[in-house]
């Protein structure tokens, strides 16, 4: 008898679906606040099987530390409304985290235009 192979794409799937559906609910719930509506997501981690998701953003706004506080206070909230907006019997946790790959590659491309 084989074993069932387990499908790694799931919790990549549902990451995804995460991330589009926290995307419409920062558009639709937050517009108005001026710190959330400079975020945009731009990527996932799933974590811990489909229990947990780190959702990667973006800011216009300089001042990091603001944006995560604020990000933070709301995730309760974001939470809450995502279990609505999904059709699922678990909604995983989710964290917000800063992603800073496009200064790192500014700051690559800096070093190569010095050479």
């Amino acid at each position: 008898m084989q074993k069932k192979q387990f499908n790694s794409n799931r919790g990549e799937r549902m990451a995804s679906k995460v991330q589009t559906l926290v995307a419409e609910i920062l558009r639709d719930n937050y517009a108005e606040d001026p710190i959330v509506s400079g975020v945009s997501l731009v990527g996932t981690e799933p974590g811990g099987g489909l229990q947990f998701v780190r959702l990667f953003y973006y800011s216009r706004n300089d001042d990091r530390s603001a944006v995560q506080k604020r990000l933070d206070e709301i995730t309760r909230t974001v939470r809450f409304e995502l279990a609505g907006r999904m059709n699922q019997k678990y909604v995983p946790d989710i964290k917000f985290q800063y992603d800073d790959t496009l200064e790192k590659a500014m700051r690559i491309d800096e070093l190569l235009n010095n050479l």
